[in-house]
């Protein structure tokens, strides 16, 4: 008997001993493995400006330390162009696809693409911002830039077709410009313009440029008294000193969403999906406001306010060439 409770007394010491030893090793935690968007690479094929994909990809890069993003930036005439002759030559090489306007991205939906959008989109990017396939990112307006001593300057759309501005009026070419293109697409859908007002514009005389920016340059040189472009562009230069002022006409100024989306052929959906949830943050859209553009978040502030007019995307989805090949009707190119 007394062995017995020698035995157990032993044995209640030595588990003891055990658990004491136990206690006195480091506590081992385990550390939750990194997103996987950390150690993926993210192709990402845009027409956003330079400086707005810096600030975003520099802001994702320091959420994930060790991210890699391959940028090949080019406005959207001639993005469209490589989408295509990469789908030629057996795919397209990129992850992710941030577009200037939601008919170019539409068209790429129409095709197949491109896949679900993330969930985050569902909970910060308005309804008629998104589709089921790419989310807006930012909102780009579409305004009436005049030189200053332009008196009286145009206060409507309609206004850049009166005599007053005869051969004076520069436009940006849709088949260059993504948000030239949104505008064409708004124009056409209201029967108070439609297609006929860039007639009404060729036949007053308006010179069809490139882009956004060689308009407002254009306008800041006196080689036209008003034009069409972006508030951003126009707002940095005047910042700049250029004599030149932003003007939403009557109805409104067109606002434009820039779309997002994950292509169906990703090499790295994971790093992509976890990009384009990254750019809706609020801190990629702090990034985006930062550089002039309009957050598609209504809770990242942004300092202007206008009065904005746009057409119903959906309805007009699918008509990108149509409507390229009668606007080169009326101005060629």
């Amino acid at each position: 008997m007394r062995r017995r409770i020698v035995a157990v007394l032993l044995g209640a010491l030595l588990a003891a001993c055990a658990n004491q030893a136990v206690r006195d090793q480091p506590v081992q935690v385990e550390t939750p493995a990194a997103p996987a968007a950390s150690a993926g690479t993210v192709r990402l094929y845009t027409s956003v400006t330079q400086d707005t994909v810096d600030a975003v990809v520099a802001g994702y890069q320091e959420t994930f330390p060790g991210a890699e993003v391959e940028v090949f930036r080019a406005p959207t005439g001639e993005l469209t162009a490589r989408i295509a002759a990469e789908q030629r030559e057996g795919g397209i090489r990129a992850d992710v696809l941030w577009l200037t306007d939601p008919l170019s991205m539409q068209q790429c939906d129409s095709e197949g693409l491109l896949t679900a959008v993330p969930p985050a989109a569902e909970d910060v990017v308005p309804p008629e911002y998104r589709s089921d396939t790419f989310a807006g990112t930012r909102i780009l307006n579409v305004v009436i830039v005049a030189r200053d001593d332009v008196d009286p300057g145009p206060d409507s759309w309609e206004d850049l077709t009166a005599p007053q501005f005869a051969d004076a009026v520069a436009i940006p070419d849709p088949s260059f410009a993504g948000s030239a293109f949104g505008a064409l697409g708004y124009f056409a859908q209201d029967a108070s313009f439609g297609l006929d007002y860039y007639q009404r514009l060729a036949d007053n005389g308006a010179v069809q440029v490139s882009a956004p920016d060689d308009v407002v340059t254009g306008v800041a040189e006196g080689r036209f008294a008003a034009g069409m472009s972006l508030d951003n562009s126009a707002r940095k230069a005047i910042e700049n000193g250029s004599p030149i002022r932003v003007i939403a006409p009557e109805p409104g100024a067109i606002a434009i969403y820039s779309p997002i989306a994950v292509l169906t052929g990703a090499a790295e959906p994971g790093a992509a999906a976890a990009f384009v949830d990254f750019v809706l943050t609020e801190e990629g859209q702090q990034a985006i406001a930062e550089t002039g553009w309009e957050p598609i978040r209504d809770d990242v502030e942004w300092p202007h306010d206008l009065n904005q007019v746009a057409p119903d995307w959906a309805s007009i989805s699918g008509q990108r060439d149509q409507l390229l090949e009668e606007y080169r009707a009326i101005f060629g190119g």
